[in-house]
């Protein structure tokens, strides 16, 4: 699995030039001082580079960048032939006062930026434990996991996913929490949880998701909410070891997609249930729906952050069109290139946190339940062939 923070990879690109930038402007200055002669004298701005030092340095480097400029502002006026005079005394003293002020900001910042470290290493924590790595193989799938945050500095947010072996056969989850922020993270954490124990003992997708919904209303209840303002989108798939007949549970979340034999399709049904915690106001149970999942074959589930990114003139990326991106026998390979074509769709870097969970059923796979049945008693059922076609 890996975790990706929308922070530009560019930093430390960015870093040497505010490393160089202080002895780039002290250079100028001092250029600029010589040939502008002894009657005009720009010695005080050499000060920006202490100063400029400070923005990203440690103290010593902007105690030795200010003992430069000092030493600069000494050698430029032995060269002007004002050594001693009120105006190389004014621009000494602007040097040093920019320099003791620029090492007690610089002190500051590192400590906040020590907290800020401490912050990150708890956060990581908290992702490894809301988020656990995906193996790469469970029972007759391979598996690759991709979760972009998009905030700096974060490694988790209100997306989540989850993947569980249970008896009944392989049971997955993707959703997406209403809202941001901490308020997010914990339902999430919340949905997870209730999840990996549901899909242990419940006996089908749906009773997963009753049991989710009860979970939800347990926790808007205990945050003394609103019944209904509390609500997670989310896909729920199991995968029978045997058989090629999966079960799809879709609570008002974008559709997965199916990829195989060259073409890219989206997994129905047409009518997507209502999202967790608003499942009351449907009037009914959730009913599941089998379809199709070949030997070879993939499914890519997704979230909004990557079906609803816009690029500049407000276009969605064109997810279904760029299914062929998810070929080839690397699935880490397959979401690393589609999450470069998202960013580059966007240009740059994602404004939505985005999750992405591809499954390959390996060839071996037996077909024998394909054959045998295409519906699932007690369920609602469509065809194993029901896809929506791209």
């Amino acid at each position: 699995m890996r975790v990706i923070a929308a922070e530009a990879v560019e930093r430390p690109r960015r870093q040497v030039w505010l490393d160089a930038l202080p002895f780039a402007v002290m250079g100028v200055v001092a250029a600029v001082d010589i040939l502008a002669g002894p009657d005009l004298s720009f010695a005080q701005l050499l000060s920006l580079g202490p100063a400029l030092a400070a923005v990203s340095g440690t103290v010593r480097r902007t105690v030795l960048i200010g003992v430069t400029a000092l030493a600069l502002t000494e050698t430029l006026a032995f060269y002007n032939h004002i050594m001693g005079s009120r105006r190389n005394d004014l621009a000494l003293v602007t040097v040093l006062g920019v320099t003791i002020a620029g090492a007690v900001a610089a002190a500051g910042r590192q400590r906040r930026e020590r907290e800020l470290a401490s912050l990150r290493v708890v956060a990581e924590v908290a992702q490894r434990v809301l988020l656990r790595p995906v193996p790469q193989v469970v029972g007759p799938l391979r598996m690759a996991v991709r979760y972009i945050s998009a905030t700096a500095y974060a490694r988790i947010g209100g997306d989540l996913y989850e993947v569980v072996s249970t008896p009944n056969g392989v049971r997955l989850i993707i959703g997406d929490v209403q809202g941001k922020g901490l308020a997010a993270v914990e339902t999430a954490a919340m949905v997870v949880g209730a999840f990996r124990e549901a899909a242990h003992d419940a006996h089908d997708l749906a009773a997963v998701a009753v049991r989710l919904e009860a979970a939800l209303t347990r926790n808007a209840e205990a945050a003394h909410a609103v019944y209904g303002e509390e609500f997670v989108t989310a896909i729920l798939i199991e995968i029978h070891p045997d058989t090629d007949r999966i079960e799809v549970l879709n609570c008002g979340h974008p559709p997965p997609l199916l990829l195989g034999d060259g073409t890219t399709r989206l997994l129905g049904p047409d009518d997507e249930g209502l999202p967790l915690g608003l499942g009351g106001l449907a009037g009914e149970d959730r009913r599941t729906h089998a379809v199709c999942f070949p030997a070879g074959h993939r499914i890519l589930l997704y979230t909004d952050g990557i079906s609803e990114a816009r690029d500049r003139d407000g276009a969605f990326f064109p997810l279904v069109q760029r299914g062929g991106l998810l070929a080839g026998p690397d699935l880490e390979n397959a979401l690393d290139r589609l999450h470069g074509e998202v960013l580059q769709h966007v240009g740059g870097i994602l404004d939505d946190d985005a999750a992405m969970l591809l499954v390959q059923r390996r060839p071996s796979t037996s077909r024998r339940g394909a054959a045998a049945d295409g519906g699932h008693e007690g369920t609602g059922t469509v065809s194993p062939d029901a896809v929506r076609p791209s």
